[in-house]
């Protein structure tokens, strides 16, 4: 129904709301001093309480809900959320319109919308690599069996971007631009992509002048490298941590890929030689998590172990 960026844009005079979503992603580093565009939610925690409960009361009313008929809602989270940070996003709702929050993991909700078989005795490994957080967890029986997460995800891999074209280069570039070098021609694995490069225009910090340079998938893969390396490291680390006895499940299932970060090419390619085991990009890794949500909607109580206490 809804398929937006958390970003929100506000007037800061008036504290109105401009846009949400892909409207206010065009706006990041292109609007008037009084005009700002911020995301409400960083490293998969709530970094701004009154903007992300009125986040959440644009999306209800985009999907049709008014002040008379309060639904239940069921908001995906991090395993690695602390409990201030839970009762925040409860209670963000909550102030939002809903009657009732209920949370759900997001690698069990990832792994409802894949389709994988959770609640039989079998190994299921899912990392999800999302904007904030990467997230690896191994599930057997309805449960989460190990789990590693790390607070590094898409939106540290831009920064790292921005970060090395301004250091090599001498040229300020926004967020925007560097998620579009991302997707260009970012990688986590050599591949015949190599040969296309990327030209990148930004502010050459000396003269304040536009200035054009051209960009290798080979610099940006050792602008990334330190993400890239925490993540394949936590799913590693989550590997070691696993049963013995679902270990030989884990050679046959493989790993399963979800999220946005999930599509850095060659990333599966990457994890496959660190573990020596298949790595999946499952369908639709972006909508994963939830379509995985919207299904334990629909068969509410019989899920309802599922959701965190």
């Amino acid at each position: 129904m809804l398929n937006e960026p958390t970003v929100i844009a506000l007037n800061s005079r008036t504290q109105e709301v401009l846009a949400m979503g892909h409207e206010a992603w065009q706006m990041i580093g292109r609007t008037p001093g009084y005009i700002v565009a911020v995301r409400p939610l960083r490293k998969g925690a709530i970094t701004d309480f009154d903007i992300t409960q009125r986040m959440i009361r644009l999306l209800l009313q985009r999907a049709g809900v008014s002040r008379f008929n309060r639904p239940r809602v069921l908001i995906c989270v991090p395993s690695a959320i602390t409990e201030v940070e839970r009762r925040a996003v409860e209670e963000a709702a909550r102030g939002a319109g809903a009657n009732g929050a209920f949370l759900i993991e997001q690698p069990m909700a990832a792994a409802i919308g894949a389709g994988l078989p959770i609640h039989e005795p079998l190994g299921n490994m899912v990392v999800d690599v999302g904007g904030g957080t990467t997230e690896t967890a191994v599930i057997s029986l309805g449960g989460i069996v190990a789990l590693e997460a790390i607070r590094v995800g898409s939106f540290d891999i831009d920064a790292s971007i921005q970060t090395y074209v301004r250091r090599e280069y001498g040229i300020a570039v926004g967020e925007r631009t560097a998620e579009e070098i991302k997707l260009a021609i970012g990688s986590a694995w050599p591949s015949e992509r190599d040969m296309v490069k990327a030209e990148v225009r930004g502010r050459d910090l000396m003269s304040g002048l536009p200035k054009t340079v051209i960009l290798s998938p080979e610099e940006v893969r050792e602008a990334i490298e330190e993400q890239v390396g925490a993540i394949v490291d936590s799913v590693v680390k989550c590997l070691g941590n696993s049963p013995p006895e679902l270990a030989q499940d884990l050679i046959s299932q493989g790993i399963h890929l979800v999220g946005g970060g999930g599509m850095l090419a060659g990333l599966d390619r990457r994890l496959e030689a660190e573990t020596s085991l298949p790595v999946n990009l499952v369908e639709a890794p972006l909508e994963c998590v939830v379509l995985g949500a919207g299904r334990c909607l629909e068969e509410f109580d019989a899920v309802r172990d599922l959701f965190m206490k």
